[in-house]
């Protein structure tokens, strides 16, 4: 790469770390500026995949006093995450592309449209009986699934459906959510490693800027009131739903 090049492909991972620490869409940055510099579809993917893990942990360390006594959650979709975002990776590897590429932005309209509404009162007050556990393990391994496959706006789909199952301030989900998403790409970029074909120079310049990127989402993001983080997550969602729909008929 030129150093032209290098420099935007940092500045672009530095953008997603810090959309993916306050909302969670960054591959919608990183992924074309890997395109337009020159890269196949599948190795951008995977190169921007394994680059972002970095970022994820940032972000969560960022969050880590939101993170405080969700420890039973963690480990409960942590499990569902990993298996699911096992079978999305493979799903990559083997399908053609643009499988899903009409789904995903519906998807995404129905978990800002999710967010945008009020939860019922009995579903921020209901105790974590064992079926709605089921139902977080199953969540988990959905969304984990579609992390390890395609993964733009993972975080908005996520976040819509832990604020329905779990009665919890948005900021302290929010943190929930950047661990699992961590989870998934890490899982995800775990599997790129072993069995495709990584450009360790991109996936190496997204990892530093998206360190620094979530690293400032976190501080400044944490700091929105819930109804403010919200909003940020419904449009933001919303625009990236846009963007794919575009990119689907142009």
């Amino acid at each position: 790469m030129s150093p032209v090049e290098i420099t935007v492909v940092l500045l672009a991972g530095l953008a997603a770390g810090g959309i993916n620490a306050i909302v969670g869409s960054g591959s919608l940055v990183t992924f074309p500026v890997l395109l337009a510099v020159g890269f196949p579809a599948v190795t951008a993917n995977v190169s921007n995949t394994v680059g972002l893990v970095f970022g994820n942990v940032s972000a969560v360390w960022g969050y880590r006093r939101e993170l405080r006594g969700q420890g039973r959650r963690i480990a409960l979709m942590a499990i569902g995450t990993t298996a699911g975002a096992a079978t999305g990776a493979v799903l990559l590897l083997v399908l053609p592309d643009g499988v899903f590429d009409a789904v995903v932005p519906l998807l995404i309209l129905l978990a800002c449209f999710l967010m945008a509404r009020r939860p019922a009162p009995e579903q921020t007050s209901r105790a974590l009986t064992p079926g709605r556990l089921a139902i977080l393990g199953g969540t988990a391994y959905g969304v984990g699934v579609y992390g390890g496959y395609f993964g733009a706006a993972q975080g908005v789909i996520l976040l819509a459906a832990l604020r329905l199952l779990l009665p919890d301030a948005l900021q302290r989900l929010n943190g929930l959510k950047n661990v699992l998403v961590g989870v998934a790409n890490g899982v995800a970029a775990v599997g790129f490693v072993l069995f495709a074909h990584v450009a360790w120079d991109a996936a190496g310049l997204v990892a530093a800027g998206s360190i620094v990127g979530a690293a400032l989402g976190a501080r400044y993001g944490r700091r929105l009131p819930d109804d403010v983080l919200r909003a940020v997550v419904v449009v933001g969602g919303t625009l990236v739903a846009v963007v794919l729909v575009v990119r689907l008929v142009v």
